[in-house]
């Protein structure tokens, strides 16, 4: 028994990523919930169809849940398939609950998905506690990200010059 779990694949497989969230938000605490799916939600999401840039996360009754978050109909399905922008419930303790509904009513602040991946075989969403970026911010993290692109190009064309002259000397 102990040999077959072993065997199991354990690690993730991304299903969907948004990235928008990064250009458009200050991530400031990330935290990782499971997911109440229907059996057609997790076949569709097993296919790799999902999308989460219109995500966001709303905190009611003392629950977590996934809003507009898109996981499309399974293409196999028959008339138990699910809506595909339904709210699904976000599964964490308590306490993360509390505190991420605290900080989430602070103005500015928000709770949006960034993936949504499967870990030993459960659907797994990493949620962020965020504070949007105002236009001027994008703009510098645009040009940092730039810099860095050019700085990275400018070495490795020297270290390219330093081995052609070294190849060519010896």
């Amino acid at each position: 028994m102990a040999k077959d779990k072993d065997k199991k694949e354990s690690g993730r497989k991304i299903v969907a990523q948004n990235k928008k969230a990064r250009h458009d938000y200050h991530l400031l605490t990330t935290y990782e919930c499971g997911l109440v799916l229907t059996g057609t939600e997790v076949k569709s999401l097993r296919q790799g169809r999902s999308s989460l840039v219109d995500g966001f996360v709303q905190i009611d009754g003392g629950e977590a849940w996934l809003h507009n978050a898109h996981i499309p109909e399974y293409a196999q399905g028959t008339w138990t398939n699910h809506s595909a922008r339904r709210k699904r419930k976000l599964l964490m303790h308590r306490a993360e609950i509390d505190k991420l509904a605290s900080k989430a009513d602070e103005t500015g602040h928000t709770i949006i998905p960034l993936s949504l991946y499967f870990k030993d075989g459960r659907a797994k969403v990493e949620i962020a506690l965020a504070k949007g970026k105002k236009e001027y911010d994008k703009r510098q993290t645009l040009r940092e990200k730039q810099d860095l692109r050019e700085s990275n190009r400018a070495i490795a064309a020297a270290r390219r010059r330093q081995r052609a002259s070294a190849a060519a000397r010896g």
